[in-house]
C-alpha cells in the first residue's frame, strides 16, 4: 500500500512539475513572437536610432565626404574669378642717368560667358560632392541597419537557446526521478542529456556570432571591436502595406536616390564641358596700360590690347566630340543606373511582401500549432500514452518554428533597409 501510495504521489508531482515548466517555457517563448514593446533606454546598442545618431557624428569615413564636400564648395569662388592682373617695369636706357621706365599693367579677360560656364562646371562638381556625402551615409546607414538586425537576431536566439536548456534541465531532473523508481527507461535519460548537450553546442556557436554581430557592429560606429554595446531591445516597425506601393516607391526613388543625384550633377557637368568647349572657339583677350615715366614725371600713357587667335579648329572640334561623347555617356550610365535600380527595388518589395506573409503564416498558424502539438504531447506522456521520444520531437519543433518566426523578422528589416538604401530616405 506504501509503495502505491509513493507512486501515485511521484506521478501528481510529475505532471504538477511537468505542467508547469512546459506552461512557463511556452509563455516565454510566445514573448519572442510578439511585436516588441518600445523601451526607453539610452544605453548605446539597445536602439537603432541611437547608433544612427552615433554614427552620423563619430563616423570618419562620413566625415572625410563632409570635409570633400566642403573643399569642392570653396572652389565655387576661383572658378569664376578674374586671373591676377600683371604689373611689368620696364627701364629703358639704364646707361643715361635720366632714362625712362615704362610700366606696364595688364589683366587677362575670358570671352563673354565663360567665367560663368566655370563656375556652373563647379557646382556641379561641388553637387556631385554633396550626393556623394548622401551616398555615403546611405551605405553606412544600411550597413548599421543591417548589423543591427543580425545583432538582435543572434540576442534573441540565444535567449531563446537558454530557455530551451532550462526546459530540458528541467526535464531530465523529472526523467531522473522517473527513471529511479522504473517510471521510465534509461533511454530517455539519454536522450534527454544527448538533447542538452546538442543544445548547449548551439549555444556555444550562437554566443561566437553574436560577438561577431557586436564586433561589426562597433568597427562600423568607429569604435573598439570590443566595446561594450547594450542588449538590442526591439526591431523597427514595419511600415504598412499602403505605404509600399511600387509606382510611388519608383518616384521617391527617382527623385531621391544618392546615386542618381551624383549623375545627374555628372550629366550638369558634361554639359558644362561640352558648352565651353565651344565657348573655346572665340578668343580670350587681355587689356593692358602702361605709362612711361621720365625722371619723375609721367610723360606718356599707352593702351594695349592682345588677343590669342584660334586657329587650331580641328583640336578644338576633337574637344567638342569628346565633350559630346562624355555627355552621352553620361546619360547612358543614369539610364543603366535607374533600370538597375527600379529592378532592385522590385525584387525588395516582391521578397519583403512574400517574407511578410510568411511571418504571418508563422505567427498565426504554425506557432499555435506547434505550441498545440507540444501541450498535447506533454499530456500524453502524463499519461504514459505517449513515449519520451515524441515529447522531445515536439519541443524541438516548437524550437525550430520559433527560431524560423525570429529569422523572417530578422530577413524584413534587412530587405526594407535595403529598400531605404534604394529610396535614400527611411
Amino acid at each position: 500500500m506504501k509503495t502505491h501510495l509513493i507512486i501515485f504521489t511521484l506521478l501528481c508531482a510529475f505532471g504538477i512539475t511537468t505542467a508547469n515548466a512546459a506552461e512557463s517555457w511556452l509563455r516565454s517563448s510566445t514573448s519572442l513572437s510578439r511585436e516588441p514593446q518600445a523601451v526607453e533606454s539610452t544605453a548605446l546598442g539597445s536602439n537603432l536610432p541611437a547608433l544612427l545618431d552615433y554614427a552620423r557624428e563619430h563616423n570618419p569615413g562620413l566625415a572625410a565626404s563632409r570635409f570633400e564636400a566642403e573643399a569642392a564648395a570653396q572652389r565655387l569662388v576661383p572658378a569664376q574669378a578674374l586671373p591676377d592682373p600683371v604689373l611689368r617695369i620696364e627701364p629703358m636706357d639704364v646707361t643715361n642717368q635720366s632714362g625712362e621706365t615704362r610700366y606696364l599693367l595688364m589683366q587677362n579677360l575670358p570671352w563673354f560667358g565663360k567665367r560663368e560656364l566655370q563656375r556652373a562646371g563647379a557646382a556641379a562638381q561641388a553637387a556631385q560632392a554633396d550626393g556623394q556625402v548622401i551616398a555615403s551615409w546611405s551605405e553606412l546607414a544600411n550597413r548599421i541597419k543591417t548589423a543591427y538586425a543580425t545583432f538582435y537576431f543572434t540576442a534573441e536566439s540565444e535567449r531563446l537557446a537558454r530557455q530551451t536548456l532550462e526546459l530540458l534541465e528541467g526535464l531530465e531532473q523529472i526523467v531522473q526521478t522517473r527513471y529511479a523508481h522504473g517510471l521510465a527507461s534509461q533511454q530517455d535519460v539519454i536522450r534527454v542529456q544527448v538533447e542538452q548537450t546538442m543544445l548547449q553546442s548551439e549555444l556555444i556557436a550562437l554566443r561566437n556570432e553574436h560577438h561577431h554581430s557586436q564586433t561589426r557592429l562597433n568597427v562600423l560606429l568607429s569604435r573598439p571591436a570590443n566595446s561594450a554595446l547594450a542588449e538590442p531591445k526591439q526591431l523597427r516597425a514595419m511600415p504598412p502595406v499602403a505605404e509600399l506601393d511600387e509606382a510611388v516607391l519608383q518616384e521617391r526613388l527617382r527623385a531621391r536616390n544618392p546615386q542618381l543625384r551624383i549623375a545627374d550633377a555628372d550629366i550638369r557637368a558634361a554639359e558644362n564641358q561640352r558648352e565651353l568647349s565651344r565657348a573655346k572657339r572665340y578668343p580670350d583677350f587681355t587689356l593692358g596700360i602702361a605709362p612711361t615715366q621720365s625722371g619723375s614725371e609721367i610723360k606718356r600713357w599707352d593702351l594695349m590690347l592682345e588677343l590669342n587667335i584660334p586657329l587650331q579648329q580641328a583640336s578644338r572640334r576633337a574637344e567638342q566630340g569628346e565633350a559630346a561623347a562624355m555627355l552621352s555617356a553620361s546619360n547612358a550610365r543614369k539610364q543603366a543606373l535607374l533600370e538597375q535600380m527600379f529592378s532592385e527595388l522590385s525584387e525588395n518589395l516582391s521578397a519583403l511582401e512574400s517574407t511578410r506573409r510568411t511571418e504571418h503564416l508563422i505567427a498565426t498558424r504554425l506557432l499555435p500549432q506547434a505550441e498545440l502539438t507540444y501541450r498535447s504531447a506533454m499530456a500524453g506522456y502524463e499519461n504514459s500514452k505517449v513515449d519520451f521520444a515524441m515529447l522531445v520531437e515536439a519541443q524541438k519543433q516548437i524550437l525550430k518554428v520559433r527560431q524560423q518566426h525570429l529569422q523572417t523578422q530578422t530577413d524584413m528589416q534587412l530587405r526594407l533597409a535595403d529598400i531605404e538604401k534604394l529610396l535614400g530616405e527611411e
